[in-house]
């Protein structure tokens, strides 16, 4: 195996010259044998886990493929559903995150194609799939500032001392820690690598501010007074704040990314390293070959945590001179990684993975461009909270535009609020024409024109119709801003609510808290804590049922969806955005970026594409970055059963899969990364068949001139 180590030693044929054998057999030679395993300072207690791959396991909860498979109600999990158990919440959790980002049904490849039971040659010889192994997970006690970043390390029993690997598997959206566990994880777990997860600082934190519950490390609740600093998260308020808040606003949450009063994505690649430094502490600490300290001997029960220093007289066996690292995730978790490359000073990271990262960039002006066929793309390389923004407010206009409407797969946008919506950005000088139909098309000629691709129209209706862009909206006005939950930013909260969408009280069997750390992506509106428009005609009432004051229409809140554009302006928003902005310099990284083109929450043309162009700026013909672009590629796998979903969109989890494999192959053998280009896949079409091989063609390693992607000076060309 070609490790870092070596590679920053020698010139590449060198190094292909070199055995395994003489790599490797003396594993801790390339480490640093009087170095001790000194425990970092920023980590707290660890809680250690055993997992016998047969009651439960690492990758499955115990589940097993089938279980994975099966829709099942969450109660299920439990002895007793108002009481849950840690173990019950983590098997639930994994059962949720799993689902949340693959396609589980066996139409859609799950079984056949991917899955728990498919080994490394793409064969069903696994079984059940499930991995034994062991757990360590803790927080991160403050990051750059940024409090209880959750990181867990999975150590499969198969991890070879010999052949170390480690893959950092940062969540992806807001998901807590376990958010990568069915699409990095899995891969990582089968190649008998540790996996260093993280939340980057998101996550289903919430703190039920009726009660003054909140949730802890492992998803049982607490009193927030009683948890103290060991709370997952709670609202930095005095007990007097929390007593006016609860008065005036009943039945209220604060959830973590939201209302944490920082902005923890400007420590997301920080948040990455740390967790591959965790991983070879406790690899150092409990996976030598000399055996485990005492500080990680086996423990009694899944519960132990320990607070032990480390083992100071003991020699580091595994460091980055011979360990592999690759950095890999989805989403906000592909974004992490690529900021990863710009926060690893210590070169941790080997070769890094991103698929359709949510990714904000540092552009200078006219130093990138990007054209589809040699025409220039609309827009491109606008920031997160520019786009979702201004989705937010033309999309379920545009759901209702006669060219798309009846072709929107799952398209449960309200014909009548939509109609509504298009009448108020009329009103506002914001649309033109003069029949709803013309005000729809415009609204649809305004997403294209503001950087979404054609490929993406139909998704516009059911990303709405889902509340994606209202909440990740306002999620990010609060993160940005660094709003406080009493703040009430554009008159918004988070609340749960009765079926006529009013805040209430939840019965026992309704509580959300129980199993929030195990059910909420983080975002609401999630497990029935929805978004509250607090200054609505009719309101405080559910976002999506509100009369907006200044139109008197119950338009999907537009004046809610103003106020959060307008924010895009304000100083501390902005100042926010620039936290978080990268530059596109991956220090010389092997990189693989996939992307679907159909991508409707995470555009191509503001992240990846772009992405693509500032790096070719920054490191010229150094640069080791190679983009692939999927066609009819979407972002939400688990959509893809759904009516319309499965007939038009392809899993591009398959494709993150292909892209691991192919930088494990150039790291370890040193074959060549595949070029840039657009791989063309065929839908499972009308009736959605079975889907098979055929409609994946592969990743090419010399793509066909007609399908490669160029970049030059910035210069970025996708073909058609």
């Amino acid at each position: 195996m070609i490790h870092s180590g070596f590679r920053r030693a020698f010139p590449l044929p060198t190094l292909l010259a070199l055995t395994l054998a003489a790599g490797l057999a003396q594993a801790a030679s390339t480490a640093s044998p009087k170095a001790p395993n000194i425990r970092p300072a920023w980590l707290g207690p660890i809680q250690i886990s055993s997992y016998d791959g047969i009651t439960d396991d690492l990758l499955t909860g115990g589940q097993g493929k089938s279980g994975l498979g099966t829709a099942k109600a969450a109660a299920t999990f439990f002895v007793d559903p108002f009481a849950p158990k840690a173990d019950e919440l983590r098997r639930l959790v994994i059962y949720t995150n799993y689902r949340a980002l693959v396609d589980t049904t066996s139409a859609g490849g799950y079984g056949r194609i991917f899955g728990p039971n498919i080994d490394l040659a793409g064969n069903d010889t696994l079984g059940e799939g499930k991995v034994p192994g062991r757990e360590y997970l803790a927080f991160a006690k403050n990051v750059a500032g940024v409090k209880n970043v959750t990181l867990l390390v999975q150590v499969p029993k198969s991890f070879d001392t010999n052949n170390p690997c480690i893959i950092a598997a940062p969540s992806s959206g807001s998901r807590g820690v376990y958010g990568a566990i069915g699409t990095t994880g899995e891969w990582a777990l089968k190649h008998g690598c540790a996996v260093a997860y993280t939340d980057k600082g998101t996550g289903a934190g919430a703190h039920d501010l009726e009660t003054d519950r909140v949730t802890l490390i492992n998803g049982t609740l607490n009193s927030a007074s009683a948890a103290g600093k060991n709370a997952y998260f709670a609202a930095n308020l005095s007990a007097t704040e929390r007593a006016a808040y609860v008065g005036a606003n009943h039945y209220r949450y604060a959830m973590k990314h939201a209302h944490s009063g920082d902005n923890p994505e400007r420590v997301w690649g920080r948040a990455t390293v740390n967790a591959v430094e965790f991983a070879f502490y406790v690899l150092n600490e409990c996976h030598t070959p000399s055996g485990p300290t005492a500080a990680c001997a086996p423990p009694s029960s899944n519960k132990k945590a320990t607070k032990g220093k480390g083992n100071k007289k003991a020699s580091k066996y595994f460091g980055s001179g011979n360990t592999l690292v690759i950095a890999a995730s989805v989403s906000n978790g592909g974004g992490a990684v690529l900021a990863a490359a710009e926060d690893d000073h210590r070169r941790l990271i080997d070769g890094i993975v991103a698929v359709e990262p949510q990714v904000n960039l540092k552009l200078e002006s006219g130093a990138v461009s990007v054209s589809r066929g040699g025409v220039p793309v609309a827009a491109f390389g606008l920031p997160l909270y520019d786009y979702i923004t201004f989705a937010n407010l033309y999309q379920p206009c545009a759901a209702i535009a006669p060219s798309i409407k009846t072709l929107s797969p799952f398209n449960i946008v309200d014909p009548t609020k939509a109609a509504n919506r298009c009448s108020a950005l009329t009103a506002a000088g914001m649309l033109t024409g003069a029949t709803q139909d013309e005000q729809a098309e415009n609204a649809l000629l305004k997403l294209r024109e503001h950087g979404w691709e054609e490929d993406s129209d139909l998704l516009h209706a059911s990303h709405y119709g889902f509340a994606v862009a209202p909440a990740v909206s306002l999620t990010y006005a609060n993160a940005y801003s660094r709003a406080k939950v009493t703040d009430n930013l554009c008159h918004f909260s988070m609340a749960f609510t009765d079926p006529a969408g009013l805040p209430a009280a939840p019965t026992a069997a309704t509580d959300p808290m129980p199993t929030i750390w195990s059910l909420s992506n983080g975002v609401p509106p999630s497990t029935s804590i929805n978004l509250v428009a607090q200054s609505a005609a009719n309101g405080p009432i559910r976002e999506q049922n509100a009369i907006s004051a200044s139109t008197g229409l119950a338009d999907y809140n537009f004046d809610g969806a103003a106020c959060l554009r307008g924010l895009f302006s304000d100083e501390e928003v902005l100042e926010g955005i620039a936290e978080v902005k990268v530059k596109g310099d991956l220090r010389g990284r092997p990189t693989l970026i996939v992307h679907g083109r159909a991508d409707n929450l995470v555009p191509v043309n503001h992240t990846s594409r772009p992405y693509l162009g500032a790096n070719n700026v920054r490191e010229g013909a150094a640069s080791q970055l190679s983009y692939i672009e999927v066609t009819n590629g979407q972002h939400f796998e688990a959509f893809l059963p759904l009516p319309g979903y499965n007939s038009l969109f392809i899993p591009l989890h398959y494709y993150a899969g292909q892209a691991m494999e192919k930088m494990w192959a150039h790291l370890t053998a040193g074959t060549p990364l595949p070029k840039s280009q657009v791989v063309r896949t065929t839908p499972r079409g009308a009736g959605a068949p079975n889907l098979e091989l055929i409609n994946l063609p592969s990743i090419a390693q010399e793509p066909l001139p007609e399908d490669t992607i160029t970049v030059s000076n910035g210069a970025v060309n996708v073909p058609e």
